[in-house]
């Protein structure tokens, strides 16, 4: 069964019960997301060959397959909103607006890095668009994003905090208890399971005992569903409902993204715990980039349109990829950089 399929055809059973059309988009709207998605999709492509060529040290973990997920979602935001994930992070710093230049030069360790060249590919950070980072130690930004929406919940901001994780990390003691302090204080946090089937090399159906991951918060009262992440259309309908309940001072929501990598854990991984015909069909009938790319020739925009898309996403990420090369390497007194922050106490401290 071809994954994530299932869930598309639930999906389209219950608008058909409600007796409702398919979640729009409008053309402009879907453009953009196609525009969003094949960025990311072309930038990690580019990721993987500077790789292959030594110009990338350390892990290197990447989105291509998963872009409905991050690009959907980010639709739903408003500014100061905030976002934070896991290693597997290059998309969503793309999706935030960071600069592709910034981005492949930290992955590059430059200087002209979002982190200076320090943080490589999984520490990254950019607090003028609301990204928390990149996280190294599985499952840990989830009690960090919880706090980011504790800080919203106490300072009255009307703020919700994305906090993504893999379905790998789903299951670590500290996410329940995220679950449990972000349902006691109704903490404005959108929990979203990327889903993509394989926690390193090890398929979800032997490490879970939870066959619906989005039912993970019932105990704590937590609504969840499961969405189709390589349909962004879906995605966005989802994520609009999840924030606005946050938003609403409702409290926590949680979205299981049945998605899908069509690379390796990281670089290093050759996926050999499941099959080419496996990655083939995903890539064949249920891609996210090409069911967005048919759907805008069904509302009418032309191939010369799509390809002058095409044509400037490969000139962004060429020139990143340029950039990256050219900016030279941090100093050593960036060591001593960074390490503390310092602030003058306030009043009443």
């Amino acid at each position: 069964m071809v994954q994530g399929a299932e869930v598309a055809t639930a999906a389209a059973k219950r608008r058909a019960a409600k007796g409702k059309e398919p979640p729009a988009m409008t053309r402009d709207e879907l453009l953009r997301a196609y525009r969003d998605m094949l960025l990311i999709r072309r930038f990690e492509e580019k990721a993987g060959q500077l790789y292959g060529m030594g110009l990338i040290g350390g892990f290197c973990h990447l989105y291509i397959g998963q872009e409905a997920v991050v690009v959907g979602m980010q639709m739903c935001l408003r500014p100061g909103d905030q976002v934070i994930t896991s290693y597997r992070d290059h998309g969503h710093m793309l999706a935030t607006g960071m600069e592709a230049r910034g981005v492949m030069a930290e992955l590059t360790g430059r200087i002209g890095g979002y982190s200076k060249g320090k943080g490589g590919s999984m520490h990254m950070f950019s607090i003028e668009k609301g990204f928390y980072g990149g996280h190294g130690i599985v499952g840990a930004q989830v009690s960090l994003g919880t706090g980011l929406a504790f800080a919203n919940w106490y300072r009255r901001n009307d703020h919700v905090c994305l906090t993504y994780f893999g379905e790998g990390a789903s299951n670590q003691g500290q996410v329940y208890e995220s679950f449990n302090l972000a349902a006691l204080f109704k903490l404005p946090v959108v929990y979203i399971i990327e889903n993509n089937k394989y926690g390193m090399g090890t398929s979800v159906e032997r490490a879970s005992a939870s066959k619906d991951l989005s039912k993970n918060g019932a105990p704590w009262g937590i609504p969840g569903e499961q969405v189709d992440g390589m349909d962004v259309i879906a995605v966005k309908e989802a994520g609009e409902r999840a924030v606005a309940y946050c938003r609403a001072g409702n409290g926590p929501y949680l979205l299981e993204m049945k998605t899908y990598r069509y690379r390796g854990h990281s670089m290093s991984d050759p996926a050999k715990y499941r099959t080419r015909e496996e990655v083939q069909k995903m890539r064949e009938q249920r891609d996210c980039i090409e069911t967005a790319r048919k759907r805008l020739l069904e509302m009418g925009l032309d191939e010369a349109a799509l390809k002058k898309v095409d044509d400037e996403v490969k000139a962004v990420v060429q020139d990143a990829a340029d950039f990256a090369q050219k900016s030279p390497e941090p100093p050593e007194s960036e060591l001593w950089t960074d390490v503390l922050v310092e602030a003058e106490a306030g009043e009443g401290r």
